[in-house]
């Protein structure tokens, strides 16, 4: 039997979820908690598998009770339960170490399969946040190409896409031939061309 705390500032919500889990044969809620000082209190004194915590809560926040948990070595698996699915809150809830985000609009079903997936080590989020997720990973993947270039290689990609060849991009930039050939191949290699045609229609393209 896995022991669930429920933490939120609304005792009719708190009672409907309380109910809603009571029908599962493996779940158990063994306290109701208001406020995040006792939600901390009550999981030191508990030890609770796992704690289902609002985000937004008089006094002391959703975050601030998670950071509280996990100063107090609570073991539990906490995910927050919240009706805001603002970007904002479920990645800010994810860098602070929380195990899901559930959203309150939730159906009865997917709670309670969210929460045993929970329980048994899964990261968990409500089906509309798993999309939000995945957009902030991608876009946190997506290096300017730029970025990866030093300006000697900015510099030689400017006259490869304005047409100069080796040589004359050594002459104007007072360099050897064989270090405008050393700069082209790395910046080749860095920007994913094979050819010195694609990196300046690229740069082109990029008004480089």
């Amino acid at each position: 039997m896995s022991k669930i705390i429920l933490v939120d500032d609304h005792p009719m919500l708190r009672k409907g979820v309380a109910q809603l889990i009571s029908l599962e044969d493996n779940l158990d809620v063994v306290a109701e908690a208001n406020s995040g000082e006792e939600a901390v209190k009550l999981a030191v004194e508990l030890k609770p598998d796992l704690v289902l915590l609002d985000l937004n809560m008089k006094g002391m926040s959703g975050i601030d009770t998670l950071n509280a948990l996990k100063r107090a070595d609570i073991s539990a698996k906490v995910v927050i339960f919240s009706v805001s699915d603002s970007d904002a809150d479920v990645l800010q809830a994810l860098k602070f170490g929380a195990d899901g985000y559930l959203l309150k609009d939730s159906e009865p079903e997917e709670l309670i399969e969210k929460i045993n997936r929970s329980l048994q080590g899964e990261l968990v989020l409500s089906g509309p946040l798993t999309q939000l997720l995945a957009r902030s990973l991608q876009s946190k993947n997506q290096v300017n190409p730029m970025d990866k270039l030093t300006q000697r290689e900015i510099e030689i990609l400017k006259q490869i896409a304005a047409g100069g060849s080796n040589k004359v991009i050594a002459n104007k930039l007072g360099i050897t031939e064989g270090t405008v050939k050393v700069h082209v191949k790395n910046l080749l290699k860095k920007l994913g061309f094979k050819t010195r045609v694609e990196a300046a229609v690229w740069a082109v393209e990029q008004k480089i």
